[in-house]
């Protein structure tokens, strides 16, 4: 709510005449600031007040809600981020196992891991790509406020590659678990 708070200040110095043509009365502007702190709950404070920040400079009108909301989730393309419904398209079509594909990005993985193989592949588009986007998105939003995300881990094959024991020795371990377990 700070945040929102914040940023609406900012709006009101930086576009002062569309500000007060837009927002004429209190209960306008209360209204308008649930609806973008609804629309924006899901980034972090410095993602919506660097998002503000953002809109300022690139803008000279004051913002819609999509806008900013846009201006939030930062230029993906930067940190080599694909749109939500390629990174939905790519985890769709990656083959198994999944931690040994080679993704576009790991961003794409983890979502994938998040919303579960399973339902992706089991449910229509409709269905599954909302619940990947959001989870993909909030990825990316981290990714962009800088965690480095941990690589797919795949599993390696063994070292060695062990033999199979023979029916003698099958035998003798077999009549050892039995003393061992008085059977």
């Amino acid at each position: 709510m700070d945040a929102i708070n914040q940023i609406f200040a900012l709006f009101r110095i930086n576009y002062h005449n569309q500000y007060y043509s837009a927002f004429k009365d209190n209960e306008l502007l209360n209204q308008a600031r649930r609806l973008w702190l609804n629309s924006l709950a899901h980034f972090a404070p410095e993602t919506i007040l660097r998002g503000a920040r953002k809109v300022i400079e690139e803008s000279e009108y004051l913002p819609t809600l999509h806008r900013m909301i846009r201006a939030c989730q930062g230029e993906p393309e930067k940190f080599g981020l694909i749109d939500a419904h390629a990174a939905y398209v790519e985890a769709c079509r990656a083959s198994s196992p999944k931690a040994a594909y080679r993704w576009s990005h790991a961003a794409v993985y983890h979502a994938g891991c998040a919303s579960d193989w399973y339902f992706l592949a089991s449910n229509p588009e409709k269905i599954a790509f909302p619940i990947f986007e959001r989870h993909y998105l909030k990825i990316c939003e981290r990714v962009i406020n800088g965690e480095q995300l941990p690589a797919p881990n795949a599993p390696a094959l063994p070292q060695t590659i062990e033999t199979p024991l023979s029916r003698e020795e099958n035998l003798k371990r077999m009549e050892e678990l039995r003393k061992q377990l008085d059977i």
